[in-house]
Formats: structure tokens, C-alpha cells, sequence
């Protein structure tokens, strides 16, 4: 999740495994922790764009590196606060900070290496956004009280909550899917992959993106707690193939490699552009449930394929993309 939630849940974890008089500063600890696993994202090449994704979420929110990460937070740490706390009760909360790092982020649709080393594969349970002031604001005001009446069991009960949201999030992305492969069905499709993903910031919007016949479809499906169901029909892309799409590209080359790379980063759902024939876009995400306008995309460079391609980032939400957007999170029918 974003960086202050990570922060979040890591304070939690060492305040509800805290001793009274050291709430404050396993709360502190913790957050700290939290946040080190994202360090990876300082992992880059000005060479090489492709590089940061490669390593963001990776061996640092391994299950295997807890300890490590731990004894590095530590050891960051120490210098700190030496004073005011021993080495064993610093390690421990900062083994309980780190601990979830990784796991809280394989609860989203971005995914990471879980397994690492033994898997490259990118675990994304798909259930909950990148951003969720819900989830995080649960958190928040668990960790203020707790702090404030040093009471480390209001942790546990900030926790639960969380733990809770998480289970409305499988129950709601359950819907989500079942209306989608109704969709699916009513189109006469059969599915090579699916995947259901929640929209920003909350539980009532999904994207659903599936792979039929050689195209990717992008549909929105609302499921209110209270509603009936709602789909709102999106676009539709054709696979990218190199051998049909980019016939000159040169086997080996930097191109060929970043390609490879960012289809595998994308677990195979990629396509061209519509509006920009040169960049391959990552389908999984865009701004808007129903659109393939990408988040990110890499810049394919056909009359310098030594060079390898440049990582872009796309951010374009206009206000009526905002109006749409609200319109399907309020269930409402599109203009």
C-alpha cells in the first residue's frame, strides 16, 4: 500500500506486542520499521528505467527477509535511541514493524515477491487499493488512543478492524467477480485469464480485465453493500504479439529485453497504445475503470534498440474523467 499505511500497520504491530511503559516508543519503532521495506524503490539505473519496478516490491518484502529487514531497522535505529531502550526489546519491535510489510502488500492488485527467493512470481490478492483511507484511518486512530492512554490493546483492537475491512474486501471482490464472468458468459467468451481489481480508494468499484480470443476486455463493475450489481462495458484491445506488432524488433537486443521484462512485470497483459502506437501499456490499470488510457507504459525506441526503453508514468484524469468515475462509484448511469 502507500508508504504511510506501511508506516501505519507496522506501528500497530509493535505497539500490540508493547509493554505499557513503552508504547511511545515501539509505536515509533514500528512505524519505521514499516516504512524501510520500501526502501527498494531507491533501487534505480539513469541506464536502465526498468530497473526500479523490477526491484520495488521485491527481496526487501520477502517473508524470508522479516528478520533481516528487522536487524537492518535495528541497527538504523540503535544510534537513535540506545538510551532509552535495550537492543533485544528494539529488535523485537522492529521484527513486528517490518513483519507485515510485506504481506499488507500482497493484499493489493500492484503484487509482490511473497516467496522470494524460491518464486519471482508476483503475489496481488486483488482485494484492496493501493490508497484506502478506510483501512489506513483505522489504523490511525488505533494508534493515537493506544499511545495517548498507553494502552497497547487498542492495537489489537485497531487490528481486528483492519482484519474485518479485509474480509468485507473478499466478500466484495467475490461479487465483483461473479457479475464479471456473468458479463463474460453473456458475451459468449471463454476466458484465458481474469482478474478483478479494486478501484482507488474504495470497495464499491472494481475493474475487470480478461483475455479472450486473442483481446483484452476492460469493463467497470459496481457492487454497493445495499444495491444490486451495476456493469459498466469498457474498451477492448488486442494482445501485443512481438512477432505481429514489431516484426523488425532484433532478437537480444536492449528492446527485445525490456519487452520481456515488462510483460513479465505485467504478468502477460499487455497491448499497444491505441493512442500511442510505441508504447506497450500495462492493461491492469488505468485511471478509469472502463478506459485502456495506461498508468504506466515503456517507450519502445524501434531506431535505437540498443537502448533500452524509458519507464513513463501517466497520471491523466480529467474532469470528466472525474465526473465518470463518481457517476459508476455512485451506482449512477453514465451520460
Amino acid at each position: 500500500m502507500d508508504i504511510v499505511t506501511q508506516g501505519l500497520l507496522g506501528s500497530a504491530m509493535a505497539l500490540a506486542g508493547a509493554r505499557r511503559k513503552e508504547v511511545k516508543i515501539a509505536a515509533l519503532i514500528g512505524f519505521a520499521s514499516g516504512l524501510l521495506a520500501d526502501a527498494d524503490a531507491l533501487i534505480r539505473s539513469p541506464s536502465d528505467p526498468l530497473l526500479t519496478i523490477e526491484f520495488h516490491r521485491h527481496f526487501s518484502h520477502s517473508l524470508l527477509f522479516i528478520p533481516v529487514g528487522a536487524l537492518i531497522a535495528t541497527l538504523i535505529l540503535w544510534p537513535f535511541l540506545r538510551r532509552r531502550i535495550a537492543p533485544g526489546r528494539l529488535y523485537l519491535y522492529a521484527f513486528l514493524g517490518y513483519a507485515a510489510s510485506g504481506l499488507l502488500d500482497a493484499f493489493t492488485s500492484y503484487g509482490t515477491l511473497l516467496f522470494w527467493p524460491f518464486s519471482d512470481e508476483r503475489i496481488a490478492w486483488n482485494l484492496i487499493s493501493i490508497v484506502d483511507p478506510v483501512f489506513s484511518l483505522t489504523l490511525l486512530a488505533a494508534i493515537v488512543y493506544g499511545v495517548r492512554k498507553a494502552r497497547p490493546q487498542a492495537a489489537w483492537v485497531g487490528l481486528g478492524l483492519a482484519g474485518l475491512y479485509l474480509a468485507v474486501a473478499v466478500v466484495q471482490h467475490q461479487r465483483a467477480e461473479g457479475v464479471a464472468q456473468t458479463l463474460i458468459q453473456q458475451r459468449g467468451h471463454t476466458a484465458v485469464r481474469h482478474v478483478v481489481k479494486p478501484t482507488m480508494a474504495n470497495l464499491l468499484l472494481w475493474r475487470s480485465i480478461y483475455e479472450s480470443d486473442g483481446r483484452f476486455y476492460v469493463d467497470a463493475v459496481r457492487v454497493g453493500l445495499f444495491s444490486e450489481p451495476r456493469v459498466y462495458r469498457g474498451e477492448q484491445v488486442v494482445k501485443f504479439a512481438a512477432a505481429q506488432h514489431l516484426p523488425q524488433l532484433q532478437p537480444g537486443s536492449a528492446l527485445a529485453q525490456d519487452i520481456t521484462r515488462f510483460t513479465h512485470f505485467s504478468a502477460g497483459f499487455v497491448a499497444l497504445d491505441p493512442t500511442r502506437p510505441a508504447v506497450l501499456i500495462d492493461v491492469r490499470y488505468s485511471m478509469l475503470p472502463t478506459s485502456l488510457s495506461p498508468l504506466w507504459g515503456i517507450e519502445m525506441t524501434l531506431d535505437n534498440q540498443d537502448r533500452h526503453s524509458l519507464f513513463v508514468n501517466y497520471r491523466d484524469f480529467s474532469p470528466d474523467d472525474r465526473g465518470r468515475f463518481i457517476a459508476m462509484l455512485a451506482g449512477r448511469a453514465l451520460p
